[in-house]
């Protein structure tokens, strides 16, 4: 055995000879972020071992990861380095970092009537809780005038919780913050393996259940508002959060036929909540392995089938979930867009937190603007700072057709640009701002990224026969959906140039349709009906989704 100090922690571990640092800590109920889930490829496992020199320990991939200063300061990648000897880790909690996490809560909605199922009245001598009619519960005085619920919007990476006046149907406040099993398992697929075993999903389960109640500790105190009269709480989030978020194993999900353990359109109890102990969790109707209760609040809220012509309807995140609309049909796909849009899996990728280039222009004087969320120093890139960049250098030329960096003679623009051409770490890179470097890597990141979306965009136009140009509508929904411009996801080649001028961002579509499944229980058989109705695209079925995504790698 030997003695792990994980120094700021205050936790000495004693692990078996041979494990990882990130194994050892996450028995140590330790979190450190790794949101490739430990296979050594988005490097952010980082951690400084004291007089490393001095240790028996073996690093056994992912040094590319380090620059040669940190290999020597004695950085190593905690998923890639077994201990074989007693050590000291140093490692910073990022559970600080992500407190200036810019989350986005607002989103589209529509007006209705309030027709709730929770109701109240006080019969002389104690209030009456019922559900649907039934009574679930009483309690002392007369409480009818406290009546809460909660529209949780479950996202892969966070998490917004909006607490909900079920008598007037005012939203009174919401908080949001990073979902914690981003740092075990970045993406959807990760996650699926990751909790495709009791460990994993016990894992998966409290973390989610922790960070809720979390937030509704925080809702509460802001409000003064007792948490035993909140009696509802509505779960908008893909399939597999939905699954993690009721402890049910994804593992079904990740194998075909890709087969849902839940299908949604129910409630569930609400115990592990600290809510009312007659509390209970209404689930939205799922519409497919891959396309969730969030993107069925956005249908309900957007009124997609009600809409004449044809809508586009887009989620933007790790996944790429999607609905198209042709006068009242609709059809549904996803696609694994993958961590690159959080700033995962970029050289200097972050999350949208404190010292991220968010914006990135190159103006017509030849100058570069830059945003930098907190108005500090860029320490790193999050995702539509990432796309304002590479969508910015694709305008003027800088990038070509194949993702390569291009010099002024050939990309044919403005050779004052052409000093921010660079090498770093020996390869070709653009210098952003001082010390902050897109590199060629990156761009592969994002072709694959933005190729995913965009073939399973051509598919969807191809299943109800749409030709681009007959597109009306494109709505863009999300938390990174929203902090996009429309001309960088054209310039990239996202979307089509033929959706210019087409494009609204429609906001935290998960969450307002939440609320609306919350406070009008007729919305709840209304689209359970509905979804039944939507046909879903498998991308995985289409001859052609190879030639799509193919064709849409390029600029």
């Amino acid at each position: 055995m030997v003695n792990i100090n994980f120094i700021n922690q205050d936790i000495v571990y004693q692990a078996v000879k041979g494990e990882t640092i990130l194994a050892a800590a996450r028995k140590a109920g330790i979190t450190i972020e790794a949101p490739c889930n430990g296979v050594g490829t988005c490097g952010k496992c980082k951690v400084l071992i004291e007089n490393i020199h001095g240790t028996n320990i073996v690093c056994e991939e992912g040094r590319h990861h380090l620059t040669p200063e940190e290999i020597e300061s004695g950085y190593v990648l905690a998923c890639q380095t077994k201990v074989f000897s007693d050590i000291t880790v140093v490692y910073d909690n990022t559970a600080k970092q992500n407190k200036t996490l810019k989350i986005l809560s607002d989103g589209q909605s529509f007006d209705y009537a309030i027709k709730r199922k929770v109701n109240k009245f006080f019969d002389g001598s104690k209030t009456i809780v019922t559900y649907e009619g039934v009574e679930i519960g009483c309690e002392v005085g007369n409480t009818t005038k406290e009546l809460y619920g909660l529209s949780v919007d479950i996202g892969t990476t966070t998490v917004v919780t909006a607490l909900i006046d079920m008598n007037s149907g005012e939203e009174i406040t919401s908080v949001s913050e990073l979902n914690p099993q981003s740092l075990h398992a970045q993406d959807v697929l990760t996650r699926i393996k990751f909790a495709s075993d009791v460990d994993g999903l016990t894992v998966m389960y409290n973390e989610i259940t922790e960070s809720l109640n979390s937030m509704i500790a925080d809702i509460t105190a802001q409000t003064n508002i007792d948490p035993s009269h909140i009696y509802e709480a509505v779960y908008s989030g893909n399939t597999t959060m939905i699954h993690l978020a009721c402890n049910v194993n994804p593992a079904t999900l990740g194998r075909y036929p890709y087969t849902p353990q839940i299908r949604g359109g129910n409630n569930i109890s609400a115990d592990a909540l600290n809510i009312s102990p007659f509390g209970k969790i209404y689930l939205p109707p799922i519409i497919s392995s891959y396309v969730g209760p969030d993107i069925t609040s956005g249908v309900l809220v957007s009124r997609l089938e009600k809409k004449k012509g044809t809508t586009l309807f887009i989620d933007i995140g790790t996944n790429g979930e999607m609905v198209i609309a042709k006068d009242g049909s609709l059809s549904a796909t996803s696609t694994a867009a993958g961590p690159a849009f959080e700033g995962m899996n970029i050289t200097f990728g972050m999350r949208a937190g404190k010292g991220a280039l968010e914006r990135f222009e190159i103006t017509a004087q030849n100058d570069i603007a830059i945003r930098v969320i907190g108005d500090v120093p860029a320490t790193g890139i999050c995702g539509s700072g990432l796309l304002d960049i590479v969508g910015e250098l694709v305008r003027v030329g800088i990038i070509g057709v194949n993702g390569k960096f291009q010099n002024a003679q050939r990309g044919n623009y403005n050779v004052v640009l052409e000093e921010y051409l660079k090498e770093y770490e020996g390869k070709p890179a653009f210098e952003i701002t001082e010390g902050i470097y897109l590199t060629q890597k990156d761009m592969r990141q994002v072709q694959l990224a933005k190729g995913s979306v965009r073939a399973g965009v051509e598919a969807l136009l191809l299943s109800q026969n749409v030709s681009a140009e007959n597109v009306d509508l494109v709505q863009i929904a999300g938390s990174f959906g929203y902090h996009l411009k429309a001309g960088s996801l054209i310039n990239i080649g996202l979307l089509p140039r033929e959706f210019e001028g087409k494009i609204k961002f429609v906001g935290n579509t998960s969450k307002t349709g939440g609320k609306a499944f919350l406070l009008n229980s007729d919305f709840r058989t209304y689209m359970e009906n509905l979804v039944g109705k939507i046909t879903g695209v498998e991308l995985a079925n289409r001859d052609d989704f190879d030639k799509l995504f193919v064709r849409a790698l390029n600029f």
